[in-house]
């Protein structure tokens, strides 16, 4: 077995992710988009990660069948495959008419008052795509991301998303927190992920079971005084999307543990309805409760 030293490893994966790149590019993004959906859908079911979301969904939807549920993680395959190429062509996406906006007035009148926002999402439909809703009524988004262990592909896939986040777009560590504060400080609108295994958080219940939570959105609006949404990017036929979001009472009481277990609780219960509505569009892949 042939091995290679780490920093050529990562060399022979960037080339890899580059060349993928320039013929998902050169290719119209609905084609692109529907060849590799139908390649997930077909060999993401041979790994590992397919049992984990099978186990998942027979915790989170008992009354499923084994059938409906095998459906339900190959419709997710296909989402997370258009996705990924999609990933590619979001300039031109989000250049387009293909991102439609539930009450469009209303969000355009809320989004020109002043003081900074915190926005929740989850991996439904096209998730990267939310932010551009936000731009689009001239709010300035700020985000957090995950490394990737390559440092070269980390690089690159961080610049091709860097254009939806003018307020920033920080990778994940210690010094994090204080930075996107900032930037809530700052007027900016702070996106996040609320979906993912927190072990830092707390434990409510999505899909009847307690899982171990995020509570920075809901420790941050309440720190600040800002407004909490929850938001989804809803994938439609013909690479289009639907945007919808809602805003997350935040109680302000004596008990500042309560009121950020109460916020956090109603954002888990407003992603679980709307995951309960679309379960194939839903990430059940990755580890939700430990």
């Amino acid at each position: 077995m042939v091995t290679f030293p780490k920093s050529w490893r990562y060399r022979l994966e960037y080339l890899g992710f580059r060349m993928l790149e320039a013929l998902l590019r050169a290719l119209p993004v609905e084609t692109a988009s529907a060849w590799s959906g139908a390649a997930w859908r077909r060999l993401a079911p041979l790994s590992s990660r397919h049992a984990r979301a099978l186990a998942q969904l027979r915790r989170a939807l008992p009354a499923a069948t084994e059938q409906e549920r095998e459906t339900i993680a190959r419709e997710m395959w296909e989402n997370l495959g258009r996705t990924f190429a999609e990933s590619f062509h979001l300039p031109e996406i989000v250049a387009s008419d293909r991102l439609v906006v539930a009450d469009e007035a209303y969000w355009g009148a809320r989004a020109a008052a002043e003081g900074g926002w915190v926005v929740c999402s989850a991996h439904v439909g096209n998730w990267e795509i939310a932010v551009a809703g936000l731009a689009r009524y001239g709010r300035r988004t700020a985000g957090v991301y995950q490394k990737i262990s390559n440092p070269l592909v980390d690089a690159r896939v961080r610049a091709m998303r860097a254009f939806l986040y003018p307020g920033g777009l920080f990778p994940k560590d210690r010094a994090v927190a204080v930075k996107l504060v900032h930037r809530v400080r700052c007027g900016d609108a702070l996106a996040i992920l609320a979906d993912l295994r927190d072990r830092t958080g707390v434990e409510v219940p999505f899909f009847g079971t307690p899982a171990p939570t995020t509570t920075f959105p809901a420790v941050t609006a309440r720190r600040l005084g800002a407004p909490l949404f929850v938001g989804r990017v809803l994938r439609q036929p013909n690479v289009r999307f639907f945007l919808e979001m809602v805003e997350i009472p935040v109680p302000r009481t004596q008990d500042r543990d309560a009121d950020v277990r109460a916020a956090t609780l109603a954002v888990q219960r407003q992603l679980e309805d709307w995951i309960r509505a679309d379960p194939g569009q839903w990430m059940w892949a990755h580890r939700r409760w430990g």
